[in-house]
């Protein structure tokens, strides 16, 4: 066992605290690497707060990036020193939704309670997330891994792993939007950034960012906005459906708030689709006019982490952002040490902030 760094949650809704942990070697299949940058995502900020309840203690974080420095035994591919980017997306490879193209989607259960970490006395310490990455190494399997170039900066490359393939991958992948087609993005923080960038790549004809905050909508138009709507104005579907002089043909839902999923369907057009990827609370829920989506073949889809296949969707993402054509350096609001991730969550549950990154070198 290795003694590391990590901000470990004891408590739901309470400061995160510094802690040595005890991390073990990577057994078969596995991977150890030391990092140099890790996002915080509202998902660890959630998880943390107890909205989705879960095991504790806990290690959160899985928006990484580092060097490979151990091996375990088969594992192909990879090497020491390689740069990688890490992800939550631990994919078997054999069951159902694996083979059938959607690792997002695993069936394979993952059990963080006897993963890698341990107290420093031995004792019980959850995986979050089958990452773990508020903290100096991780030790995950090495299908979550993407290799790329040592030359990308880490802190740009660390968003690669959540916020940004959730966003893009929402448009791409779930919604399958065309060029000339018009999209609604409801949330203009970090992941509805991406989805907007998503949007522009895929030659969107109209793109309309919806946000509570005037500040967001001009950010919103940087990253490729057409127009801004707030979503506190009485109506904003129609002042969406005028800026588009119809609905939407897609709604991509960012945000973790039941209303937003509420208001969701007044913003499309005939044959339109609602992305669901925002994570409300549970128990949290919304209604529908179900005849409604019936009677002018509307429908809502789930999407869980843009439903990416990370080998696929990493690597053009990085060319991508070589070719100046998605804004990663753009989306980093702070970069904090490990001591101050508290104060990290702090900003980014302002709201004020795009994505802070915690570095480690």
């Amino acid at each position: 066992m290795t003694t590391i760094k990590a901000a470990v949650c004891h408590e739901f809704g309470k400061p995160l605290s510094v802690d040595d942990v005890q991390l073990r070697a990577p057994e078969m299949g596995e991977i150890e690497v030391t990092l140099d940058a890790c996002a915080i995502c509202h998902s660890d900020i959630s998880y943390a707060g107890g909205a989705w309840g879960g095991s504790l203690p806990a290690v959160y974080g899985h928006e990484a990036s580092g060097i490979i420095t151990s091996l375990g035994a088969g594992v192909n591919g990879l090497s020491q020193g390689d740069s990688v980017v890490v992800t939550l997306i631990r994919a078997c490879g054999n069951c159902v939704c694996c083979a059938g193209g959607a690792p997002t989607l695993c069936e394979t259960p993952y059990d963080g309670d006897h993963g890698p970490l341990k107290t420093a006395d031995g004792g019980k310490l959850h995986q979050a997330m089958a990452c773990g990455a508020f903290a100096e190494k991780v030790v995950v399997d090495q299908r979550q891994v993407v290799k790329i170039a040592p030359d990308i900066p880490k802190d740009a490359a660390a968003l690669l792993a959540c916020g940004v393939i959730t966003g893009v991958g929402a448009v791409v992948n779930a919604a399958k939007l065309t060029a000339g087609q018009d999209v609604v993005v409801i949330g203009a923080g970090g992941v509805g950034l991406n989805a907007i960038q998503g949007a522009r790549i895929a030659g969107a004809r109209r793109i309309i960012a919806v946000d509570m905050s005037e500040e967001k909508l001009a950010i919103a138009r940087e990253f490729g906005a057409t127009d801004g709507v707030l979503a506190t104005s009485e109506k904003p579907w129609r002042e969406a459906k005028n800026a588009m002089g119809r609905g939407a043909d897609a709604v991509i839902v960012t945000v973790g708030a039941a209303a937003a999923y509420t208001d969701a369907a007044r913003y499309l057009a005939y044959g339109g689709k609602v992305i669901m990827v925002g994570m409300p609370a549970t128990g949290a829920k919304s209604e529908y006019e179900a005849a409604n989506f019936a009677a002018v073949g509307q429908s809502m889809i789930g999407s869980k982490m843009g439903d990416a296949v990370i080998q696929r969707d990493i690597p053009w993402m990085v060319d991508m952002y070589s070719q100046g054509r998605l804004k990663l350096d753009e989306l980093i609001s702070g970069r904090w040490s490990l001591d101050q991730i508290n104060e990290a969550i702090e900003d980014t549950k302002s709201g004020s902030a795009k994505r802070n990154v915690i570095m480690f070198k």
